[in-house]
């Protein structure tokens, strides 16, 4: 018999289908609530485009220590995941599916798999070593490159105050203290440095798929 791996998205309405993943119905509230406002408003202007240069910055390994993105990618054509943080169970999710269903064909393509957030390093450590990554995870302080694409958002107000109430504020999570977040995105970008291929979610919930970006994958080089 023929198994499927599940999609992030059937993995997120589980999620959502368990007890340990339902919160207080108020708290809930506002979080759906940002969720369609955020899809609502769909893509910001001034996006980066396919065919452009990927933007770089002075970015930090789990370890503490300086690095780019250039760097990271080692000459390899890349697959850069923008994510919010350990914090967020839809990352969580995400991160470990493209582990288990994408890693292992962009490895034997010669793609690397690079995924970037703007919490501290200590937060990128953590993720990595309770997702079992084995991809590279890096630390985008104040959202340098995230900033460079036009994905760069925040919290709502009410969104803010709620996850007070949980115990997470991310002055105290993100690299540079401040509330920035990147929209969960995926861009494909060739050996040369240049975005082939870009893919942004600004409803949090939602993410791409490794179907999608294997497809994409698949499409461009045939182009």
């Amino acid at each position: 018999m023929t198994t499927t791996s599940p999609t992030i998205a059937d993995q997120v309405d589980t999620m959502h289908q368990q007890p340990a993943g339902q919160l207080p119905a108020d708290v809930a509230d506002v979080f759906h609530k940002e969720q369609r406002d955020l899809a609502a408003g769909g893509l910001p202007a001034g996006i980066a485009s396919a065919g452009t240069a990927m933007p770089d910055g002075k970015l930090l390994d789990v370890h503490g220590g300086p690095t780019t993105l250039a760097e990271a990618r080692a000459g390899k054509p890349a697959v850069v995941v923008f994510y919010r943080g350990a914090w967020c169970p839809y990352c969580n999710i995400a991160l470990r599916t493209y582990q288990t269903q994408l890693l292992p064909e962009l490895t034997s393509r010669g793609i690397a798999l690079v995924a970037l957030s703007p919490q501290t390093p200590d937060g990128s450590l953590s993720i990595q070593q309770t997702k079992e990554l084995t991809f590279t995870v890096l630390s985008d302080p104040g959202n340098q490159i995230a900033g460079g694409l036009g994905i760069l958002t925040a919290p709502s107000d009410a969104a803010r105050q709620t996850q007070a109430k949980l115990g997470l504020d991310l002055t105290a999570v993100n690299a540079d203290h401040t509330h920035g977040l990147p929209m969960p995105t995926v861009v494909i970008v060739d050996a040369a440095g240049t975005i082939r291929w870009i893919d942004v979610h600004p409803d949090y919930s939602t993410r791409t798929e490794p179907a999608e970006i294997l497809d994409t994958l698949i499409a461009l080089d045939r182009q």
